[in-house]
This record gives C-alpha cells, sequence and structure tokens, in this order.
C-alpha cells in the first residue's frame, strides 16, 4: 500500500466497535515477532494531561541527546501527528511500510483502530531502535491496548469522571481502571488527587509492590514570579520557565520531571541545563496554543503588535468538566482580551450538562458546531442544553467553517476566538486556520 491506500484502510476499522481487552493484541503481536519486546517504555495514562506530560517528557530527553518514541492520541489532523521520534514524526513512507505489513499478517482477521496504530508504533519503534518509547493510554488503562508493554515507570496523571459507559460511574471504578497500568516493582509517578482515586491507586501499589511517587508528596512544583520552582524526589530545587500556558501545566511538567528523575536510575540523564533548555522548546498543539492571525489569515508575530487587521486565536481540547475548569482559569489568569468569542462542539457522549455551564459565563459570544463526525452533538442540541440565561448570546452554525467565519466577523483585534470542547473541532480548526502539523 502506499500512504493514501493505508490511511484508508486504517479510517476502515472506525466501523469496528471500541472493544477493551488484551488477548486480540497479545496475540497479534505475537504473529509481529513481538516488537516490544526490547524497547524501554514508559506507560502514561490519566483522565487529563497525558499528552502534555509526555510530550515535556521527550522534550527534555531528546535535548539530553536520546532517541524517543512518542504515541499519542487522538491526532487533531493527520494520523501521522501520533508517532514521532524526537521531533520528527513518522514519514509518509514508513506508515505505509509497517500498515502494509500489519494488514499482510492480519489477513482476514478483525482488529480496531487504536489496536492498528498501537502495533505499528511498536513495530517503528522497534525499526528505529529508539532507547525509549513513551505510550500514551487511549482509554482507561487496565484494557487497553497499550498495557501489552513492560515499562520502567508507569505515570496515572490524575483521574475525574470522564468515558463512563467503558470505566465506570463512580471515581474509584474509573481510578481502577487506570490503575490497571500499574506493574509489579515498577515505580508509579502521580498526581491524584486525595479522594477515592487516590484510595485506589494506594492499595494498588502496595498489592503490587510498586513505589507510589506522589505529587506533593514526594516531589512538588510551584509559582515563582514569571517562573517555577520543582523540588524532586532527588533533585534539590531548581529554577524553571515554562513554554506552555496554564496553571495545570505546573502539574504536568512536574510529573514529567518526576518521571525523568527515576529514569536516571536506567541510565537517562539528563543536566539541569538539559532540562531548561527542553523546558523551552516544550510544544503540544491544540492545548492552549495561542497564535495571531490577520484577515488573510496570515501569521502575525507577537513583534507586530500595532496591527489592526488581526484576530486572537486560542485553541485547546478541553473537553471534560475538569479540563474545562482548566480552561476556565486559564482564560482568566493567562490571557488578556476585551470580549471571548467561544467556537464549541462537543462529542454526543460527553457531560455536556455539566461542562457547559463551566465555560459559558466567560463568553460574550458562543458559536455551537459540529466538527464532520458521527459522535459530535449537534448545534441544536448544544444550544437546547445551555438554558435561558446564556442562550441569547449564543447562536450555531453548519460546519466548523462557519463557525469560524461568524466568529471573525464578531472579533475585533483586542478580542480572543477560543475554540474547544473537543479535539476533533480543535484539529478541523487548526487546519483550516494554520494547516496541518505535518
Amino acid at each position: 500500500m502506499n500512504y493514501q491506500q493505508a490511511w484508508s484502510y486504517l479510517d476502515n476499522l472506525q466501523f469496528f466497535k471500541i472493544k477493551l481487552g488484551l488477548d486480540s493484541m497479545t496475540a497479534f503481536l505475537a504473529r509481529l515477532d513481538r516488537p516490544e519486546r526490547d524497547i524501554p517504555f514508559v506507560h502514561v495514562a490519566g483522565t487529563n494531561g497525558k499528552g502534555s506530560v509526555s510530550v515535556t517528557l521527550l522534550t527534555v530527553l531528546a535535548q539530553s541527546g536520546y532517541k524517543i518514541g512518542l504515541y499519542t492520541s487522538p491526532h487533531l489532523s493527520s494520523v501521522r501527528e501520533r508517532f514521532r521520534i524526537n521531533d520528527r514524526y513518522i514519514s509518509k513512507e514508513e506508515f505505509a511500510v509497517h500498515a502494509s505489513r500489519i494488514r499482510d499478517i492480519l489477513g482476514k482477521g478483525q482488529i480496531t483502530y487504536f489496536e492498528f496504530t498501537t502495533a505499528l508504533a511498536l513495530l517503528w519503534f522497534a525499526a528505529e531502535n529508539v532507547d525509549l518509547a513513551i505510550m500514551e493510554t487511549g482509554l482507561g488503562g487496565r484494557l487497553d491496548a497499550t498495557n501489552v508493554i513492560s515499562p520502567l515507570v508507569t505515570v496515572i496523571t490524575n483521574v475525574s469522571m470522564d468515558h463512563e459507559a467503558y470505566l465506570g460511574n463512580t471515581l474509584a471504578l474509573v481510578a481502577g481502571e487506570k490503575a490497571g497500568i500499574i506493574k509489579p516493582g515498577v515505580p508509579l509517578v502521580s498526581g491524584v488527587a486525595p479522594d477515592a482515586s487516590f484510595n485506589v491507586v494506594q492499595k494498588t501499589c502496595l498489592k503490587k509492590n510498586a513505589p507510589l511517587y506522589l505529587l506533593g508528596r514526594d516531589f512538588m512544583i510551584k509559582p515563582n514570579n514569571q517562573d517555577v520552582i520543582y523540588s524532586g524526589i532527588k533533585r534539590k530545587s531548581i529554577n524553571l520557565s515554562l513554554l506552555l500556558k496554564g496553571e495545570h501545566q505546573l502539574d504536568n511538567t512536574a510529573l514529567a520531571l518526576a518521571v525523568q528523575e527515576l529514569l536516571e536510575d536506567k541510565g537517562f540523564s539528563s543536566s539541569d541545563n538539559e532540562i531548561t533548555q527542553g523546558l523551552a522548546r516544550v510544544f503540544w498543539p491544540g492545548r492552549l496554543e495561542y497564535f495571531r492571525l490577520s484577515d488573510q489569515r496570515c501569521q502575525i508575530t507577537e513583534a507586530a503588535d500595532s496591527a489592526t487587521n488581526c484576530r486572537q486565536y486560542l485553541l485547546d481540547g478541553a473537553h471534560n468538566p475538569a479540563g474545562v475548569k482548566c480552561l476556565q482559569k486559564a482564560l482568566m489568569a493567562d490571557f488578556s482580551y476585551q470580549r471571548l468569542i467561544m467556537v464549541w462542539g462537543s462529542m454526543a457522549d460527553k457531560d455536556m450538562e455539566n461542562t457547559l455551564p463551566i465555560i459559558a459565563p466567560a463568553c460574550d459570544y458562543l458559536i455551537f458546531c459540529r466538527p464532520e463526525e458521527e459522535r459530535s452533538a449537534t448545534p441544536e442540541k448544544l444550544l437546547a442544553l445551555l438554558g435561558d440565561k446564556y442562550r441569547t448570546r449564543a447562536m450555531g452554525a453548519q460546519s466548523v467553517s462557519a463557525a469560524l467565519q461568524k466568529a471573525e466577523q464578531l472579533a475585533g483585534p483586542d478580542d480572543l476566538i477560543c475554540v474547544a470542547g473537543s479535539l476533533y473541532l480543535v484539529g478541523a480548526a487548526r487546519h483550516e486556520l494554520m494547516g496541518d502539523i505535518v
């Protein structure tokens, strides 16, 4: 297959429903000669922040001279975004080669979209002989396709309610699924809150004799004027500057740095200077991503502050109550604007009744739209959920393009257009505004 044929083949796998369980993944990897067998891993689970922790760890270790693989999901506009080695995304040719091998070995068998991409990541990382691969879970942890690996360190960023249909309708049940990545004797780094999730994680670690390193107890981070101070598991306090916006990125950075410290015992060393330089390069598209565009949608640099024919944009994939609360805090603390024009879309299975009331009070205008995704909620449904208090400032749009056009008509240079509620929406909007990442 060429790249386009490989991508089409993969897209057709979306017709198979989400399937949690490791049997088919384990059996299929055996047919691929176990590409995961000789790769050192870090395994990352959690409700929010998985991608930020993973890309921060990648950037720091790459700055230290290591060849680091990164597998994340979902992607914004191209499936190739899921697969990285340091700053390089998988090429179209490499994607096609490994996809063709998977298809040929699979034959008439069936695997899910996520099982396919997980297998492809493992094949690529093995072929490229990476020093370490960071694997982000797709859904939960215990039965997630990535849970076939044997990591050096595991991470559970945090636990809040999300994907209840698959993970359970209580915090303890959700935490139990995510705690399924904890392996006997393998250290866990976590930022779980002191609630039912902590009780589950701690109990699992004790049962499996896995050392638990907890944010706020064993390592911590705090603001220091425009910078932050990180006090580590072993490292004494170090003053650092963060590129990523948002108060929640302090916790994500601390989790990544705690993992880096534990990896030093496995031979992955990083100097303070390499950590500082790495953090100055961290970039995670679609997560509090800010930029300015002219009327012709040409990017305007920060130096061109006098431009009057520009719009300010903020893209963020916040889609559950915890993520939306982080977005709300960031809008108040990290960005200056006169009016907020929000372009919003949600998956129909998300907790819209609890997310919309969080963000609606901050918006001067709300424009609902539907990304081209069959699970997306319609603008009409979102308007109906909004309630009378905020409905006068809301409107619908038939497409992402139409929603962006409405937002641009409403916004002046001192206003902020924010696109949020769904990574599918953020991906579609970013594609139209900035083009593809790869």
